[in-house]
C-alpha cells in the first residue's frame, strides 16, 4: 500500500511540474511577451551601441590630441585650410587641353575611327 501511494503522489508531483512548465512556456511565447522580449533587447543593444560609439568618440579625440602634439600643433591659433587642389588641376587641365585643340589640323575623316556610319 505504501508503494502505491508513493507512486501515485510522485506521478502526481511530475504531472504538476510538467503542466507548470508547460504553461510557463506557453505563456513566453505569446505575442506580446516575443513583442517585449524583442523591445527589450532592442534597446540594450541601443545602449551597447551608444557606449560603443563613446568609446569611438573618446578614443578619436585621444589620439588627435596625441598627434596634435606630435606635431607640435596647438588649438590656440586659427589656422587657414590649404587651397583646393582640384580647382588648380582644372583649370591647368583646360588650358592643355585648348592649346593642344588650337594645333591640331582637322581631317576629312572623324576622329573616332570606329564608327560605323
Amino acid at each position: 500500500m505504501f508503494r502505491r501511494t508513493f507512486w501515485f503522489t510522485a506521478g502526481a508531483a511530475a504531472g504538476v511540474w510538467a503542466t507548470t512548465k508547460v504553461n510557463r512556456k506557453l505563456k513566453q511565447l505569446t505575442p506580446e511577451s516575443l513583442a517585449a522580449r524583442t523591445a527589450d533587447k532592442a534597446v540594450e543593444a541601443g545602449h551597447r551601441l551608444k557606449d560603443f560609439a563613446l568609446d569611438i568618440k573618446s578614443g578619436m579625440a585621444q589620439r588627435e590630441a596625441e598627434l596634435n602634439d606630435v606635431l607640435g600643433i596647438d588649438g590656440s591659433e586659427p589656422r587657414e585650410l590649404p587651397a583646393q587642389r582640384r580647382l588648380v588641376a582644372l583649370d591647368t587641365t583646360s588650358q592643355q587641353y585648348t592649346q593642344q585643340h588650337t594645333k591640331q589640323q582637322h581631317t576629312k575623316h572623324s576622329y573616332d575611327r570606329n564608327e560605323d556610319h
